[in-house]
Protein backbone atom coordinates (compact mmCIF):
# COMPACT_ATOMS: atom_id res chain seq x y z
CA UNK A 1 0.00 0.00 0.00
CA UNK A 2 1.44 3.26 -1.01
CA UNK A 3 1.63 6.09 1.71
CA UNK A 4 0.95 9.15 -0.61
CA UNK A 5 -0.38 11.67 1.77
CA UNK A 6 -0.83 13.77 -0.98
CA UNK A 7 -4.14 12.00 -1.33
CA UNK A 8 -5.33 11.98 1.69
CA UNK A 9 -5.25 15.67 2.51
CA UNK A 10 -8.42 16.65 3.96
CA UNK A 11 -9.25 13.10 5.33
CA UNK A 12 -10.27 13.05 9.32
CA UNK A 13 -7.81 10.48 11.17
CA UNK A 14 -9.39 7.42 12.10
CA UNK A 15 -8.61 4.79 15.09
CA UNK A 16 -10.68 2.12 13.51
CA UNK A 17 -7.64 -0.31 12.92
CA UNK A 18 -9.99 -2.20 9.82
CA UNK A 19 -10.32 0.93 8.02
CA UNK A 20 -8.87 1.46 4.82
CA UNK A 21 -8.52 4.77 2.47
CA UNK A 22 -9.83 4.07 -1.11
CA UNK A 23 -9.53 6.88 -3.36
CA UNK A 24 -11.92 8.85 -5.00
CA UNK A 25 -11.53 7.99 -8.41
CA UNK A 26 -13.55 9.00 -11.18
CA UNK A 27 -14.96 6.78 -13.39
CA UNK A 28 -14.81 6.96 -17.45
CA UNK A 29 -17.94 7.43 -18.58
CA UNK A 30 -18.77 5.10 -21.08
CA UNK A 31 -19.40 6.19 -24.67
CA UNK A 32 -22.47 6.41 -26.52
CA UNK A 33 -23.14 5.21 -30.13
CA UNK A 34 -22.55 7.25 -32.51
CA UNK A 35 -26.55 7.57 -33.97
CA UNK A 36 -27.45 8.23 -29.85
CA UNK A 37 -24.75 11.24 -29.35
CA UNK A 38 -26.20 14.42 -29.95
CA UNK A 39 -23.80 17.37 -30.80
CA UNK A 40 -24.13 21.42 -31.25
CA UNK A 41 -21.78 22.93 -33.68
CA UNK A 42 -21.07 26.35 -32.72
CA UNK A 43 -18.69 29.52 -33.87
CA UNK A 44 -17.59 30.77 -30.82
CA UNK A 45 -15.39 34.17 -30.69
CA UNK A 46 -15.60 34.72 -26.69
CA UNK A 47 -12.08 35.38 -24.86
CA UNK A 48 -9.96 34.21 -27.95
CA UNK A 49 -8.38 37.86 -28.89
CA UNK A 50 -10.95 37.95 -31.59
CA UNK A 51 -10.23 34.29 -33.34
CA UNK A 52 -12.85 32.22 -34.48
CA UNK A 53 -13.29 28.47 -33.23
CA UNK A 54 -15.78 26.21 -34.21
CA UNK A 55 -17.00 24.15 -30.95
CA UNK A 56 -18.69 20.91 -30.55
CA UNK A 57 -20.12 20.05 -27.60
CA UNK A 58 -22.44 17.39 -26.23
CA UNK A 59 -20.29 14.45 -26.45
CA UNK A 60 -21.18 11.92 -23.92
CA UNK A 61 -18.13 9.30 -24.04
CA UNK A 62 -14.50 8.54 -22.90
CA UNK A 63 -12.11 11.42 -22.72
CA UNK A 64 -10.03 8.92 -25.23
CA UNK A 65 -12.78 8.34 -27.92
CA UNK A 66 -13.56 12.48 -27.53
CA UNK A 67 -10.13 13.10 -28.81
CA UNK A 68 -10.18 10.69 -31.22
CA UNK A 69 -12.98 12.58 -32.57
CA UNK A 70 -11.33 15.96 -32.47
CA UNK A 71 -7.90 14.39 -34.37
CA UNK A 72 -10.49 13.14 -36.66
CA UNK A 73 -11.93 16.33 -37.01
CA UNK A 74 -8.78 18.56 -37.66
CA UNK A 75 -7.51 15.83 -39.56
CA UNK A 76 -9.77 16.52 -42.07
CA UNK A 77 -10.27 20.55 -41.55
CA UNK A 78 -6.69 20.61 -41.86
CA UNK A 79 -6.22 23.08 -38.61
CA UNK A 80 -5.15 22.22 -35.06
CA UNK A 81 -7.76 22.46 -32.32
CA UNK A 82 -8.08 20.72 -28.83
CA UNK A 83 -10.26 17.84 -27.16
CA UNK A 84 -11.47 18.36 -23.78
CA UNK A 85 -13.74 18.24 -20.62
CA UNK A 86 -16.58 17.23 -23.45
CA UNK A 87 -15.60 20.09 -26.32
CA UNK A 88 -13.94 19.76 -29.17
CA UNK A 89 -12.31 22.89 -30.49
CA UNK A 90 -11.54 23.58 -33.97
CA UNK A 91 -9.18 26.51 -35.29
CA UNK A 92 -10.99 28.75 -37.51
CA UNK A 93 -15.10 28.39 -38.78
CA UNK A 94 -15.33 25.40 -40.10
CA UNK A 95 -18.79 24.33 -38.96
CA UNK A 96 -20.35 23.29 -42.32
CA UNK A 97 -17.19 20.92 -43.31
CA UNK A 98 -17.44 19.75 -39.03
CA UNK A 99 -21.41 19.28 -39.61
CA UNK A 100 -20.67 16.95 -42.73
CA UNK A 101 -18.24 14.96 -41.66
CA UNK A 102 -20.31 14.29 -38.43
CA UNK A 103 -22.92 13.21 -40.36
CA UNK A 104 -21.03 10.92 -42.36
CA UNK A 105 -19.74 9.43 -39.01
CA UNK A 106 -23.01 8.68 -38.04
CA UNK A 107 -23.55 11.47 -35.67
CA UNK A 108 -26.39 13.08 -34.78
CA UNK A 109 -25.55 16.98 -35.09
CA UNK A 110 -27.35 20.17 -34.85
CA UNK A 111 -25.98 23.29 -35.91
CA UNK A 112 -26.71 26.03 -32.99
CA UNK A 113 -26.11 30.10 -32.95
CA UNK A 114 -23.91 32.58 -34.87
Amino acid sequence: MSNDWKDRLGVVFSTNTDFHFEKNQEEEQETLAANKQDLRVTLDKKQRGGKKVTLVTGFIGSSDDLKELGKLLKTKCGVGGSAKDGEILIQGDFRDKVMDILKTAGYKAKRSGG
